[in-house]
């Protein structure tokens, strides 16, 4: 294993150093930055909860820490490359897409492909230096999201969304994994509020490219059952996640329940409010970034109040 790693890691530093017209930043494109440090936050916030709640001061595990926040960022951008390398047939017909290095040809398919084992290969590696269950947790978000996701349900079926759910609520027990490989039951609570907070994140986004994956062929629930049915589902997981949040209350306290209970039925009120609304591209538009602001907020949130 060690051996294929380092093989796959000298190709790659040649790939890097010699591409034709590709620059560091293309590479860096691949591995779609912004999905990671979002999940990184939720990572954080698992090992930070893990280690509060073990007694343990980070600063006593730096080395699970570093190995732990390393780790899954590289699962993360491994994942995401082979995401790209993947959907390289369709990513031309859709606009937000079709500047990516795997369209303009700017790096060249095999390069793509090691990028992404390599840099997948390696956060394993990492992973499994904090702790075994983090490196199988961290191997089952890759599978789930490469294969299961990207490979199957993505252009079959629009429940790919709640797949896709799968891998991405899995970052926070990743962290929790490297400090507390027992994962108590706060931590599959962090997991379940990524898990229902996706769907009508990346529902919203659905709706404002609707027409774009119709274009390449994915039956995103837009797509195929059209914009009422999606604003139902999406109000349904917004209602969900608000006693699902709570859950946490009875640990995490009053501060916690009360901004938790106001971004939630805000959240829930703007998504009662789109059934009114005429222009359902500003109501996504919306949906989209309270979403972002929430899930941002929340995860702070339980960070800050373990620290004062």
């Amino acid at each position: 294993m060690n051996k294929t790693v380092l093989e796959g890691a000298k190709v790659l530093e040649t790939s890097i150093a010699n591409p034709s017209n590709a620059s560091w930043r293309d590479f860096l494109a691949l591995t779609k930055m912004g999905i990671v440090m979002s999940n990184m936050i939720t990572a954080f916030a698992g090992m930070f909860l893990a280690a509060y709640y073990m007694d343990i001061q980070l600063i006593s595990v730096l080395h699970l820490v570093i190995f732990g926040l390393l780790g899954s960022a590289l699962v993360m951008a491994g994942g995401c490359s082979l995401n790209n390398y993947i959907d390289r047939d369709i990513d031309h017909l859709m606009e937000r897409t079709n500047e990516r290095p795997t369209v303009n040809g700017k790096i060249p398919e095999k390069q793509v492909l090691i990028f992404g084992l390599v840099l997948s290969a390696l956060g394993i590696l990492f992973l499994l230096a904090a702790s075994l269950n983090a490196a199988l947790l961290g191997f089952a978000g890759l599978i789930f999201y490469v294969v299961i996701y990207t490979m199957w349900t993505k252009r079959t079926t629009s429940l790919n969304t709640i797949v896709g759910s799968v891998s991405g609520a899995v970052p926070p027990l990743i962290g929790w994994a490297a400090i507390d490989a027992g994962l108590s039951p706060v931590a599959w609570v962090l997991f379940l509020i990524m898990f229902i907070w996706q769907p009508p994140h990346f529902l919203a986004l659905a709706m404002r490219r609707c027409e774009e994956y119709r274009k390449a062929g994915i039956p995103m629930l837009p797509v195929v059952s059209g914009f009422a049915v999606t604003k139902r589902q999406m109000v349904l997981y917004v209602a969900a996640l608000i006693p699902i949040s709570l859950l946490l209350s009875p640990t995490f306290g009053t501060v916690y329940t009360v901004i938790a209970s106001i971004l939630g039925v805000g959240w829930l009120a703007l998504g009662i409010a789109g059934f009114a609304m005429k222009d359902d591209m500003k109501w996504a538009r919306l949906m989209f970034v309270y979403s972002l602001n929430y899930l941002t907020i929340i995860f702070i949130l339980m960070v800050v109040l373990h620290i004062v």
